[in-house]
C-alpha cells in the first residue's frame, strides 16, 4: 500500500483533492502551500500521480490548463482518514471523462472556497482547507435530501474571543433559470423545519419530543450564501430579485426569520473579499452587509 507522508504535505494535498473533487495546480498551491514556490506544489502533485493517487486532465483553453483529481485508489486511501469523515467519495470524479463533465462548476466552487480561505488568512481568522466541505448530505425523508455545493466552518475574530460560523454555500454559474435557483430556498426551508418521523408511534413518558434533523449537527442553522457567477451585473440583479420574490412565500417565513440568506457576485468576493459588505440580504431589498456580521438569531 502507498504510504502518504503527512509531514511533507502530501496527505493534505490528497485530502484536499478528495474533498474539493478537483483543482488546478494554482488553486492547490493557494490552498496548501503559499509559503513555498509553486514548483514545489507541481512536484508534489506529480509524485502523487506517480504513486497512482491522483490523475490530471489538460484543458485546451487558458494555455492548456492542468486540472487534478483523485483516482479511485486515492479516494480509497484518503477516505480512511478521520479528517475526511463525512465526505461522500462516490461523488468524486475519478476518471478523465467524469472530470471533464464536472470541471466548470467544480473549479468555480474551489475558487469560491479560496476567496474565503484567503480572506481568513488576511484577517487573522480561521478557515482551514478542510473546513470547506462540498456536497454534504442532509436528508429530508422519503429519499430526498438537500446537498449544498459546500458547507463551510469559519471562526471569526480571535481564537479566544471569536465565534464559530457555519454556512451553506450555493454557487450558481447561470446554468439554470432564476426560478430554479430561487426554488432552492424552498428546499432549505424544508430542511429548516424537517423533523424525522419516529419509528415508534407512541412516545414514552418523559421522552424528549422529536426535533429538527439539523439540530443533531449544528447549534444554529447555518447561514445560506448564494454566490453568483457566469453573468454580468444585469444577470446578477435578475437572480437576486428572483430570490427576493421567492422569499415572499409564507412557507419560507420560518427560515427567513431565523437564518441570514445572502447573495453576492463571485467577482465582488474575489475583488473585495467575502468579509466586505458585498452581500445582498434576500430578506431586505436595501443595503449590503458582510456575511459574517449579518444577524443570526
Amino acid at each position: 500500500m502507498t504510504h502518504v507522508d503527512a509531514s511533507s504535505g502530501d496527505r493534505l494535498a490528497l485530502a484536499t483533492l478528495v474533498q474539493y473533487r478537483m483543482t488546478t495546480t494554482e488553486q492547490m498551491h493557494r490552498v496548501i502551500a503559499t509559503q513555498v514556490r509553486i514548483e514545489q506544489t507541481r512536484r508534489r502533485l506529480a509524485k502523487l500521480r506517480d504513486e497512482g493517487l491522483v490523475e490530471r486532465i489538460t484543458l485546451p483553453r487558458a494555455g492548456r490548463l492542468r486540472v487534478w483529481f483523485p483516482t479511485r485508489y486515492g479516494v480509497q486511501i484518503a477516505s480512511e482518514w478521520p479528517e475526511l469523515r463525512g465526505v461522500r467519495p462516490s461523488k468524486t470524479a475519478s476518471d478523465p471523462t467524469a472530470a471533464r463533465l464536472r470541471v466548470g462548476h467544480t473549479l468555480t466552487v474551489a475558487e469560491t472556497a479560496l476567496a474565503f480561505l484567503e480572506d481568513a488568512r488576511r484577517r487573522g481568522e480561521l478557515c482551514r482547507p478542510l473546513d470547506w466541505m462540498p456536497e454534504v448530505y442532509h436528508p429530508l425523508g422519503s429519499g430526498e435530501a438537500v446537498i449544498p455545493d459546500a458547507l463551510m466552518f469559519y471562526r471569526s475574530g480571535s481564537e479566544d474571543g471569536g465565534s464559530m460560523l457555519r454556512a451553506f454555500v450555493e454557487v450558481d454559474r447561470a446554468t439554470m433559470g432564476p426560478e430554479r435557483l430561487a426554488a432552492k430556498l424552498t428546499a432549505y426551508a424544508r430542511l429548516h423545519r424537517y423533523v424525522p418521523v419516529p419509528i415508534a408511534r407512541h412516545r414514552l413518558a418523559g421522552q424528549e419530543p422529536p426535533q429538527e434533523e439539523w439540530r443533531k449537527r449544528y447549534p444554529l442553522f447555518p447561514r445560506l450564501l448564494f454566490v453568483l457567477d457566469g453573468t454580468g451585473p444585469t444577470g446578477v440583479a435578475t437572480r437576486i430579485e428572483a430570490l427576493r420574490a421567492a422569499a415572499a412565500a409564507p412557507a419560507l417565513s420560518g427560515l427567513l426569520r431565523d437564518v441570514p440568506v445572502l447573495a453576492a457576485p463571485l467577482a465582488d468576493l474575489l475583488q473585495h473579499g467575502p468579509s466586505a459588505p458585498v452581500w445582498h440580504p434576500v430578506q431586505d431589498s436595501d443595503g449590503h452587509v458582510s456575511w459574517s456580521q449579518s444577524r443570526h438569531l
